[in-house]
C-alpha cells in the first residue's frame, strides 16, 4: 500500500474533533485505501485494535435486510466501555439511512466516525437533514501528478515519459499500480465510467434502462464535444495542462518544472500544439 500523505493529513487535523469525517469520491479513486492507511496509523499511534472498528458495506458483502437499524446495533455491540472507539464505515451508501445511525453513534457512544462513500449519495439532503453542522467532508480525487510520480518512482522511467502516460490514463491507483498496455487501461477506466453512470447517477435518480441508456450516450457525446470545443476555442490544451500539473513544484506563467522535467508553452495558447519539454 502506497500512502497518500495529504490525505491521511487532513484526516491527522481532524482527529477526535467531534465531526463525522466524509470521504466521497468517484469509484476506485482510493478511498477504502485511505481508510486502510488511516487505521495503521492509529495502530502506530497506540489505539488498541479493539477500539478500531473497521465495516465494510459494498454490495458484495452486504446483507440485503440490512437497515440503518441492524447497522446501529452491530456497531453497538462491538462498543463494550466507555473509551472512544474510531468507526471506520466504508462504502455506507450501500446502507439505506445510514446518516441516522451515523448520527446516533456519534451522540449515543465516545466515537470518532469516519466514513466513505460514492459522490452521488453522499452530496445528497439526507447528509443535512441528518448531520447538520456534524461532519465535514473531504472530497477525494484521482491521483494527482505528484502523487502519479510517487507511485511510479521505481518504473525507471523519466518524468517527461510519466507525464506523457499521466495525461493519457489518468489518475486512478489501480491503473498506477498496475502494469497494463494502454487499451488495457483505457478499458478499465471506461469500466468505471459505467459504473459510475449505471450504479451511482441513474439509480440514484431512478432512471429507467432505456432512458440510462440514452443518458449514457449523451454524456458520451457531450464530454467528447465539450473537450473538443474547450480545446478550440478556450486554449484549454495549454491552460489546462498548466492547471494539471499545478502541483508541487516551481511553476510561472510560461514554465512548469518538476525534478528534472521542464515543460514550456507559449504565450499563444490556442494552439494544442504549443509546449514543449525542456531537460
Amino acid at each position: 500500500m502506497i500512502v497518500r500523505p495529504y490525505y491521511l493529513d487532513m484526516l491527522k487535523t481532524y482527529r477526535d474533533v467531534p465531526l463525522v469525517k466524509i470521504l466521497a469520491g468517484i469509484r476506485r479513486c482510493g478511498k477504502s485505501t485511505i481508510l486502510d492507511m488511516l487505521k495503521d496509523d492509529l495502530f502506530g499511534n497506540g489505539i488498541a485494535a479493539d477500539h478500531v472498528i473497521h465495516l465494510r458495506y459494498t454490495s458484495e458483502d452486504l446483507d440485503d435486510s440490512m437497515t440503518a437499524k441492524q447497522m446501529y446495533r452491530d456497531i453497538k455491540e462491538k462498543i463494550t466501555d466507555s473509551e472512544r472507539y474510531y468507526l471506520l464505515l466504508d462504502e455506507v451508501q450501500e446502507v439505506d439511512g445510514w446518516e441516522k445511525a451515523v448520527n446516533s453513534l456519534l451522540e449515543d457512544f465516545n466515537t470518532d466516525i469516519y466514513v466513505t462513500g460514492s459522490n452521488s449519495k453522499l452530496m445528497s439532503s439526507e447528509i443535512s437533514t441528518y448531520l447538520t453542522g456534524r461532519y465535514i467532508s473531504i472530497p477525494v480525487f484521482t491521483l494527482s501528478f505528484a502523487e502519479y510520480l510517487e507511485f511510479k518512482k521505481d518504473s525507471g522511467r523519466t518524468p517527461k515519459e510519466l507525464l506523457n502516460e499521466y495525461i493519457r490514463m489518468g489518475g486512478f491507483p489501480i491503473v498506477a499500480l498496475g502494469n497494463f498496455d494502454e487499451r488495457s487501461s483505457y478499458q478499465i477506466v471506461e469500466g468505471i465510467y459505467n459504473s459510475v453512470i449505471t450504479s451511482d447517477i441513474t439509480r440514484r435518480h431512478g432512471t429507467t434502462a432505456n432512458n440510462a441508456t440514452k443518458f449514457a450516450s449523451a454524456s458520451e457525446y457531450w464530454i467528447n464535444n465539450y473537450t473538443a470545443y474547450v480545446i478550440r476555442a478556450n486554449g484549454t490544451s495549454v491552460s489546462q495542462i498548466k492547471k494539471y500539473v499545478r502541483i508541487r513544484g516551481h511553476y510561472s506563467d510560461t514554465t512548469y518544472s518538476w525534478g528534472d522535467c521542464k515543460i514550456a508553452w507559449s504565450p499563444d495558447t490556442t494552439n494544442a500544439s504549443n509546449y514543449t519539454y525542456l531537460n
